[in-house]
């Protein structure tokens, strides 16, 4: 059976689309003999099926279990929750894979399969040459069986730690999205006050787009730590597995900071560990880690890139300025409900606010991600153009993931998207004065490329 996934649905870290106009059931039935046949080929049989709840999830959920059952491999069904759960099952049960049905924190009419397969992720080349299986009909056949498991309270029981967590009024926000039974289910085993915000699973989103990296997504979670006066709020996107969170004064907390105050607990537990950060992460986050005795380690953004480095180097921390948090006793995955716990731990721990922590944290101020439309044949080439230029300037760059400039301003980045025909950058300097002329080395060295800001 040969089946040609559009290309523009083959992502580095996952599949995925808009259902009806670049994804549908067929794409997912292929997507699911091309993964089972990768699973029989190394030797496994069992994989572990979840989804998220998006409107199209159980059309494309279905159609992805037939896909693995004609491959021959036995499915287990967990049900709807966020994919840090589906990761739990791959780890815990005698399953070789797994594949969340998810479209993340993007627009409610797209969706997607995120994969793991022996306890790694499944990205970037594994996904090309799943793809090519698919349009090669180069695939597996059989009958699996398929059953179905309730893993929620075990997964909720795995985010409680085994030691007393502080006591702190905590406002939670789950966006409609797969989160929220979770969420219901663990606050019950926090001590403290608690407060839930839209836990009712809903593919429409009426309330908010579950994306906590997008202020406008925390309003009705700063209006509510301000009316109950909470110690801080913690927001999430639609599959769970990154946070967001606000202060006691309703001011954002980035995920850099998040894991700076993440990092002294760990580091306290684990003297000199490695703490990965993504290329956007302030400076001050790397600082922050050595400053605690810690490695700090640079590396390319996205969370397969980081998980895998946290396997290389064997990291017990890393996090992403996107809201990802991983963590090493998770088996370096990410998840965001267990973030949110430790965050409450730490916080707890400190003697401090939250809002004192991020104010103790050096004052710089920084860009929010800036977009530049691109062909996609020019994506990298423009990348490496500006990098033959700095080259010839002499300018101090660091190559991890695009180019990382510092200069006495301060720094910026220019990189290519992993996900779409955009280049992203970001700046960050110690003054308004010294930011603008770092974002005006941006845009001078994008214009000599033909390239212009689009927002």
């Amino acid at each position: 059976m040969r089946h040609r996934l559009p290309p523009s649905i083959l992502r580095e870290y996952d599949i995925r689309g808009t259902v009806g106009k670049t994804l549908a059931a067929p794409d997912a039935t292929a997507i699911g003999r091309a993964f089972g046949t990768v699973v029989r080929r190394t030797g496994g049989h069992r994989v572990a099926v979840g989804r998220d709840g998006r409107l199209s999830s159980p059309m494309l959920e279905a159609a992805l279990v037939d896909g693995l059952l004609a491959a021959g491999v036995d499915v287990l069904r967990i049900g709807i929750g966020p994919s840090p759960m589906l990761y739990h099952a791959e780890r815990q049960l005698e399953v070789d894979g797994g594949i969340q049905v998810t479209g993340s924190h993007n627009p409610r009419d797209d969706n997607g399969f995120k994969m793991v397969l022996n306890h790694r992720p499944f990205f970037g080349p594994d996904i090309t040459a799943l793809a090519a299986l698919a349009e090669q009909g180069d695939v597996e056949s059989g009958a699996g069986r398929v059953s179905e498991i309730d893993i929620l309270d075990d997964y909720v029981a795995r985010l409680t730690p085994a030691t007393a967590v502080p006591a702190l009024r905590i406002g939670w926000d789950a966006g409609n999205g797969a989160a929220g039974p979770a969420i219901e289910k663990l606050v019950q085993a926090l001590p403290g006050e608690h407060h839930l915000l839209f836990t009712h699973v809903d593919g429409n989103f009426p309330h908010h787009h579950p994306d906590p990296t997008e202020e406008a997504n925390l309003a009705d979670l700063q209006t509510l730590v301000a009316r109950e006066r909470l110690h801080f709020g913690v927001a999430f996107d639609g599959d769970g597995d990154r946070i967001g969170a606000v202060d006691g004064e309703g001011r954002v907390v980035a995920g850099d900071q998040l894991l700076a105050i993440l990092a002294e607990r760990v580091l306290r537990d684990r003297p000199g560990a490695a703490i990965v950060a993504d290329v956007k992460a302030s400076a001050t986050l790397f600082d922050r880690i050595a400053e605690l005795g810690g490695e700090p380690v640079m590396w390319k953004s996205g969370h397969s890139n980081i998980k895998t480095m946290m396997h290389e180097i064997g990291a017990p921390l890393a996090g992403e300025m996107s809201g990802h948090i991983f963590f090493g006793e998770l088996g370096g995955h990410d998840d965001a409900l267990y973030a949110a716990v430790q965050l409450i731990r730490a916080v707890g721990e400190s003697g401090q606010t939250l809002g004192a922590l991020r104010d103790a944290m050096p004052d710089v101020v920084a860009t929010p991600e800036l977009r530049f439309a691109v062909d996609e044949a020019r994506r990298e080439a423009v990348v490496q153009e500006v990098l033959d230029r700095l080259a010839a300037e002499g300018a101090t760059v660091d190559r991890t993931d695009g180019a990382r400039v510092t200069t006495k301003d301060g720094w910026w980045l220019l990189r290519a998207s992993n996900t779409q025909a955009m280049l992203t950058a970001r700046a960050e300097a110690r003054d308004q004065a010294a930011l603008d002329r770092l974002v005006a080395a941006i845009d001078r060295q994008l214009a000599l490329s033909g390239v212009t800001r689009t927002a």
